[in-house]
């Protein structure tokens, strides 16, 4: 299809059909490759500058029956100010429903957000921004959350002192891609670096892929 405004990530539904999200703050749905010209409403606001906007788009492992989608995008908190969030709402029609921000990122969270939903149900998401190497930020992080943004118990730093609770690793800039490996259930990202360095990592809980900041 064409149309599209700085598409940014997809989710096929069940029935064949796409949902696309645009950076600008807009969720499109895509039908038998035919765009349908209205956005789909009840998308959260967006705060859209430079490369910052809506982002990633992924389905609830059990969407048949409960018809959730998650969206991760940036959210104004001031006038000038903003952070990454991740939101949760059902798919009726043509609108989302019942949507509610189920993670919200501490300040300085920023860059590019991929998530993806492992095996076991929960969800990984992505951050970048300033604090990678800070385990009191969410910045520069892999995060591990349950489907309603909870924290899994399981976590590796649940419990220790000065460190996010939802951290599964850190160490990280720019992640550019998040899936999980339908053979092993292992998380794989890719990351860009300023000038070179780009990586793919297999991500381990706990541990720190070195980015510096």
């Amino acid at each position: 299809t064409k149309g599209l405004s700085h598409p940014w990530s997809l989710a096929f539904l069940p029935d064949g059909n796409m949902l696309v999200t645009e950076r600008p703050g807009r969720l499109r749905i895509i039908r038998q490759g035919t765009l349908d010209p209205q956005p789909i409403s009840g998308v959260a606001q967006v705060r859209a500058m430079g490369l910052s906007g809506l982002m990633d788009v992924a389905l609830h492992p059990r969407f048949s029956e409960n018809r959730f989608v998650y969206l991760t995008y940036t959210k104004p908190v001031s006038d000038n100010q903003a952070t990454l969030a991740l939101s949760r709402g059902r798919l009726n029609g043509s609108a989302l429903t019942d949507v509610r921000d189920i993670f919200v990122a501490g300040p300085g969270t920023g860059g590019a957000s991929r998530i993806a939903f492992g095996r076991d149900g929960t969800l990984f998401m992505t951050t970048g921004g300033n604090g990678a190497q800070d385990p009191n930020s969410h910045a520069g992080k892999v995060l591990r959350l349950r489907d309603d943004g909870s924290v899994p118990p399981d976590n590796p730093f649940v419990g220790k002192p000065g460190y996010k609770p939802e951290i599964y690793s850190l160490g990280h800039r720019n992640s550019l891609g998040l899936a999980v490996h339908p053979g092993t259930g292992e998380v794989w990202q890719n990351e860009n670096g300023p000038n070179g360095g780009d990586e793919i990592n297999v991500i381990k809980p706990g541990a720190n892929y070195g980015w510096p900041l």
